[in-house]
C-alpha cells in the first residue's frame, strides 16, 4: 500500500510501460506539469517533498515516481533485472500517460538527466522542456571530458557494503552522499541519515536497487544532441565529483539554445541549500517555455 498523508492518498500505484510503479503528485492538475526523474538506484524520495512542494507552490503540477527496483515500485530478484535502461526511459513516458498528460516539462538529475535527454531524442512528443541537473551527455563522441575525481574513484572501488544488512546499507549510502556533496560545504549528516533510513525502510527490497548497475542497454543514443528542439536548462555544481563542471558545459555546447546555471561549491544532486535557486530557475525556465509554445 502507498502512504497516506492528511487523510488522503498522496502516493498511488499506477501502470506504466506494462509494470506497476508508485508515483506521487503535488499541486493542481490544471497547472503546467513537471515530471521529476531521479537517477538510477534512487527512489522518488530523493526528490524531497519540500522541494516538490516548492515547485507546486510556484504553480506547477509536480510528479515524482519510484523507478523499478526502488521504493514501492515493481521489484525484481537482485542480480536479475528483467528490463533494460530503455525500459526505464519508457517508464517516464508511461507515468505521464497514467496521469492522462500528453506532455510535461521533464527535470532529471544524474542518470535521470540522461533519461531526460533520451526522452527529448526518442519521445520528443512527451517533452515540453528539459532541465538537466548534475548529468552528462548520452551521445558518444571524443570530447575529452574529465573523469570522476580520484576520491570518487577510490570510494567506488573500495567501499564495502552488505546489501542484506540494513545498517550496513545505511552507513554506505550516507558515506556516498557525503562524497557526492563535493566537500566544499558543511554536510548535514543527521538530515541525510534520516532521508537514507526512510528510503531503505520504505523499499520493498532495497538491495534490488543495485540491479540498475547491471542494465545492458538503453542509457545512450546514437542520435546527436543537436536534434533536441525543446528549451533546455542545464544546472551543474562546480564541485560535482562524479561529473565535473565541464560535463555541464559540454551539454550547453551541444544542445541548441541551452542555458547554464552554475551552482557555486555544489556537488552532485539537489542539495537543500540550493532548493530556492533551483526551484526558481525551473519555474522561470518552464514559464518561458510555455510562453514560447503559446506564441
Amino acid at each position: 500500500m502507498c502512504e497516506e498523508r492528511g487523510g488522503s492518498v498522496a502516493e498511488r500505484m499506477i501502470e506504466a510501460n506494462g509494470v506497476e510503479l508508485c508515483a506521487e503528485s503535488f499541486g493542481d492538475p490544471a497547472d503546467p506539469p513537471v515530471l521529476l526523474v531521479m537517477g538510477t538506484g534512487a527512489s522518488m524520495l530523493w526528490w524531497e517533498e519540500g522541494f516538490s512542494r516548492m515547485l507546486a507552490g510556484g504553480g506547477r503540477f509536480v510528479l515524482r515516481y519510484d523507478h523499478r527496483d526502488t521504493g514501492r515500485s515493481v521489484t525484481y530478484e537482485p542480480g536479475r533485472p528483467e528490463y533494460t535502461g530503455a525500459d526505464l526511459v519508457g517508464d517516464a513516458a508511461g507515468v505521464l500517460d497514467a496521469y492522462e498528460l500528453s506532455a510535461a516539462h521533464v527535470v532529471g538529475v544524474s542518470a535521470g538527466g540522461a533519461f531526460a535527454q533520451l526522452l527529448g531524442l526518442e519521445f520528443a512528443e512527451w517533452v515540453l522542456s528539459l532541465v538537466l541537473i548534475s548529468t552528462s551527455l548520452v551521445t558518444p563522441g571524443d570530447r575529452d571530458l574529465p573523469p570522476p575525481t580520484d576520491e570518487f574513484g577510490r570510494f567506488v572501488s573500495t567501499a564495502e557494503v552488505d546489501w542484506l544488512d540494513r545498517e550496513s546499507v545505511i552507513e554506505y549510502l550516507v558515506a556516498y552522499a557525503r562524497l557526492l556533496a563535493g566537500g566544499r560545504r558543511p554536510f548535514d549528516e543527521t538530515a541525510m541519515r534520516e532521508l537514507v533510513r526512510h528510503d531503505v525502510e520504505r523499499a520493498r527490497v532495497f538491495g534490488a536497487a543495485q540491479n540498475h548497475d547491471l542494465l545492458p542497454e538503453g542509457t545512450s543514443s546514437s542520435r546527436p544532441l543537436s536534434l533536441i528542439d525543446v528549451p533546455t536548462l542545464v544546472i551543474h555544481g562546480t564541485a560535482d565529483p562524479m561529473f565535473p563542471p565541464e560535463h555541464g558545459d559540454a551539454l550547453v555546447g551541444e544542445i541548441p539554445g541551452a542555458t547554464l546555471l552554475r551552482l557555486k561549491d555544489a556537488g552532485h544532486g539537489v542539495d537543500r541549500a540550493d532548493w530556492p535557486a533551483i526551484a526558481r530557475a525551473i519555474l522561470e525556465h518552464t514559464a518561458s517555455a510555455d510562453r514560447a509554445s503559446a506564441r
